[in-house]
């Protein structure tokens, strides 16, 4: 373990805290933004780390927090795979008696104790998404909407907050839904099956950036130029998108917010500062006008 700890006030060392750190899966963009600003802010605050990822593997990431107990951790961040699956993730905390802090994932369950919850509100960030689409589509098309791992609370509520508005505008309507499970290559195939099999869609909307990226690629695979696509996350990739007018719309989630939010307080969390148990980081709307302004805000 690196000695590097937290002096008191005194000048004396302190305990050397470490911060494990369970990662759903960095072969996502955003997850991989998520754990470079969450090392940058881990030495900042002078705490000690170990970073896992699960790969998407909810069995794997309950194993990786137990191994993180097991060799001492002091704190410890997960960014769920599963956001309904995380009591085994809990009780072991508890056991251990040692804070937890979920990250850009909101599990599905209440917190209290030494538990909080660091990110965004999943439901707010897909209404925000079909608006923006929506006012380009003057509330007429169809839309096909692809969706995240349905394991994740944000794919539910960011589906079910397109679903709402659409119902509620008679001029629109959802003719396409399927999980492409947060990846690009899987949003091109199912954009690609879609369109060849026949479907008049107008306007794509994805729960992430990847998917909304993979729909486009399809797009330009059938050269089809007459399809708004949207997505969540303003990545550096999707931003490159919006800036080529490809995609029409991306709704900002702030990484290196979530990220330095969580080592906060977790930092709090280890020190007896008060906190709080959930801690909200806000979306922006992004599109050609002003995308620029996000260019350096989610970059690794």
């Amino acid at each position: 373990m690196i000695a590097c700890g937290l002096l008191s006030v005194f000048g004396v060392q302190a305990k050397t805290y470490m911060v494990g750190v369970a990662l759903a899966n960095l072969d996502l963009n955003f997850v991989s933004i998520l754990r470079s600003q969450m090392e940058t802010q881990l030495k900042e605050k002078g705490l000690n780390s170990q970073f896992a990822d699960a790969k998407g593997d909810v069995s794997l990431q309950i194993q990786q927090v137990d191994d993180f107990i097991n060799q001492g951790a002091d704190a410890i961040i997960v960014n769920p795979v599963d956001t309904q699956g995380v009591m085994p993730v809990i009780a072991a905390a508890k056991k251990a008696n040692i804070p937890l802090i979920f990250v850009n994932r909101k599990p599905e369950v209440p917190l209290s104790g030494k538990m909080a919850y660091v990110g965004s509100d999943s439901a707010l960030s897909g209404k925000m998404e079909i608006e923006a689409l929506a006012k380009r589509m003057n509330n007429q098309g169809n839309i096909a909407i692809l969706m995240g791992s349905l394991s994740t609370e944000e794919a539910r509520q960011r589906t079910k907050a397109v679903e709402d508005y659409v119902s509620a505008h008679p001029g629109l309507k959802v003719i396409q839904k399927q999980t492409a499970n947060w990846q690009r290559n899987e949003a091109v195939d199912k954009t690609l099956s879609w369109l060849q099999d026949g479907n008049s869609i107008n306007a794509i909307v994805a729960n992430n950036d990847e998917m909304a990226i993979g729909a486009i690629m399809a797009l330009d695979q059938l050269k089809k130029s007459d399809v708004l696509v949207a997505g969540i996350d303003g990545t550096p990739d999707g931003l490159q998108f919006i800036k080529n007018g490809k995609m029409a719309v991306t709704i900002f989630q702030d990484a290196k917010g979530q990220a330095i939010g969580a080592v906060n307080v977790a930092s709090d969390m280890l020190t007896g500062k008060k906190t709080e148990a959930y801690n909200w980081v806000p979306y922006q709307t992004v599109t050609k006008e002003n995308y620029q302004a996000f260019t350096d805000k989610n970059q690794k």
